[in-house]
């Protein structure tokens, strides 16, 4: 069994591969028994998340801005207590984010980037659902802000993990999840490869991050959930464990993270 813990089912960018429901049935085929697609702009996207995952069997989805969004108007317009309302009126809703912070590409302002990261995290923290984490090249304030905003009950999983050595021992330190990406498979990604296998598999998601992202064999292809086991096989020849250990493993771990979910 195998679940994808990030996807993004209603992207723009994978509509070539099929509707949302027949990337799910194609996923469904091939042993991915479930997966969560992502919110990234609360404004445009919920509506269309909450038909997806109605519409089809252990599928579920997050609310969020993504820090590339933080910066729009219709998001900053977003309180905490709108999200966390949210929370309560979609039935399907397990997670809030992706949120957090992206300095690479800067999309939107460091300081709207914050205060968007700031009422995710209260969000968690009110609701007690965990919390989606973006972070690229902005860990020292990533770690910073969700240790401030923390009152001992946040609950995280670090997506699509390209960070470094440091960051993925302060989340394992505040018991944090990490998520591998296909990115863990491309042959130039060693350092990211040794962090795989010392990362607990207690503490580990796999995810493909689609329609970004593919692993190996598919990389420069438009990613879909039906080759997440291709990321979690990988992982499973790097930690010398079987692709079934590595399947259940994470599997109960997205299970017990977003304990809200319950797979049918």
């Amino acid at each position: 069994m195998w679940i994808d813990s990030h996807c993004h089912l209603n992207h723009a960018n994978i509509r070539d591969l099929g509707t949302p429901d027949e990337l799910i049935k194609a996923a469904q085929q091939v042993g991915i028994d479930g997966m969560m697609t992502v919110c990234c702009r609360i404004s445009e996207e919920l509506d269309e998340l909450k038909a997806i995952t109605a519409a089809n069997t252990n599928v579920w989805h997050t609310i969020g801005t993504h820090p590339h969004n933080a910066g729009e108007t219709a998001e900053k317009a977003f309180s905490t207590d709108d999200i966390i309302e949210f929370t309560k009126n979609y039935e399907n809703c397990i997670g809030i984010g992706e949120s957090g912070l992206d300095y690479y590409y800067n999309n939107a302002p460091r300081d709207a980037q914050a205060a968007s990261f700031r009422r995710h995290i209260q969000a968690c923290i009110a609701t007690g659902l965990p919390l989606v984490v973006h972070t690229r090249d902005a860990e020292e304030d990533t770690i910073q802000i969700m240790k401030e905003e923390n009152d001992g009950t946040l609950k995280a999983v670090m997506h699509c993990f390209s960070g470094t050595d440091w960051l993925a021992d302060q989340a394992l330190e505040q018991g944090w999840h990490i998520s591998f990406s296909g990115i863990v498979t491309f042959k130039k990604t060693l350092e990211l490869q040794e962090i795989a296998k010392r990362v607990p598999m207690d503490k580990m998601l796999v995810e493909t991050d689609a329609p970004y992202l593919a692993p190996t064999p598919y990389r420069g292809k438009t990613n879909q959930p039906a080759y997440v086991a291709h990321t979690g096989q990988f992982i499973a020849d790097l930690k010398n464990l079987t692709e079934k250990e590595v399947a259940k493993a994470t599997s109960e771990n997205f299970l017990t993270l977003f304990d809200k979910v319950e797979l049918v």
